[in-house]
């Protein structure tokens, strides 16, 4: 097995990591950013396949994440909880185009005033500071290693490479078409809300975790800033509490701002000794271990 150099210490940088040690690969992954100063450590990281296509790989690359996450959420030790939740809808729709990646889908009928459709399922649930840990772990313990480093380029040493840069790629990539989409959150305390509930028209969500619960959310197109902006956290907990009314008054831990790395299609492809991995959008964590069995197949060729 040769050297495989993985670009990018988010969930899809590590997770990839994590597939290629198992698979015998000597694994080394470097970043500028450490994992939990990543768009990954922002995250909400409900698996939902958000802002992601191709619709067909999208749809594969999440059913296979799904088991993973489902099998993980059995130990605490990696922050993944299944947990049951329900979208709502302004309107009728049909099933959603992912709808096979999910093992039930059950239609909602017991549905707030403005609401006229939804569905509820189980839906991984992952505590993104916890499993960033957890996957640096397994890194380690499979043999793997994981530097701070600054690079201009990827690396031309003759080893394979996993460029798993998100954003990074506009340079790492040379590819124009990777974005920055703008997501605000708020994190507040844990007020015995044990459901996830997703606005499908407003992109207002509410995902709890064990001691918190994360309110979303912003979906701005381009914009690059990191700083959070107090006016637009009032209206993400205005219309979190609209959406789950057992929020009002929740104490606020903290504000957080992550940039996905969006892209008209996900990258994922195999060029000489470099595999391209980015461009998931608002769906890393959803993709993020389809994906890597992907990369380790391309890698294995």
């Amino acid at each position: 097995m040769r050297r495989v150099i993985v670009v990018g210490a988010g969930v899809v940088g590590l997770t990839c990591a994590v597939r290629l040690l198992e698979a015998g690969h000597r694994v080394d992954v470097v970043a500028r950013d450490l994992p939990l100063e990543t768009t990954s450590a922002v995250a909400a990281a409900l698996w939902y396949p958000y802002r992601a296509a191709p619709q067909d790989r999208v749809t594969a690359w999440s059913a296979t994440t799904y088991e993973v996450l489902a099998g993980l959420a059995h130990d605490e030790r990696t922050g993944v909880r299944l947990l049951t939740g329900t979208e709502l809808l302004r309107e009728h729709a049909p099933d959603p185009w992912w709808r096979s990646a999910v093992p039930t889908l059950d239609r909602e009928t017991s549905l707030p005033p403005g609401y006229a459709d939804g569905w509820t399922f189980d839906s991984p649930v992952v505590d993104m500071p916890v499993h960033l840990r957890w996957l640096v772990g397994r890194v380690e313990e499979l043999g793997g290693t994981l530097t701070r480093m600054n690079l201009s380029a990827l690396p031309d040493d003759g080893s394979l490479v996993v460029n798993a840069t998100g954003l990074g790629a506009r340079h790492f990539g040379a590819d124009p078409t990777v974005h920055p989409v703008r997501g605000q959150v708020v994190v507040v305390e844990q007020v015995g809300i044990d459901r996830w509930t997703l606005d499908g028209a407003g992109l207002t969500y509410v995902v709890p975790r064990t001691h918190e619960v994360v309110l979303g959310g912003t979906d701005v197109e381009g914009e690059w800033s990191r700083t959070p902006d107090p006016a637009v956290a009032e209206e993400v907990l205005h219309r979190a509490t609209a959406l789950v009314p057992e929020l009002e008054g929740a104490r606020v831990l903290r504000h957080k701002v992550g940039l996905r790395p969006a892209r008209p299609e996900v990258r994922l492809e195999r060029v000489g000794d470099v595999v391209h991995c980015y461009g998931h959008g608002g769906a890393g964590v959803t993709l993020a271990w389809g994906c890597a069995d992907e990369v380790k197949g391309l890698l294995d060729v």
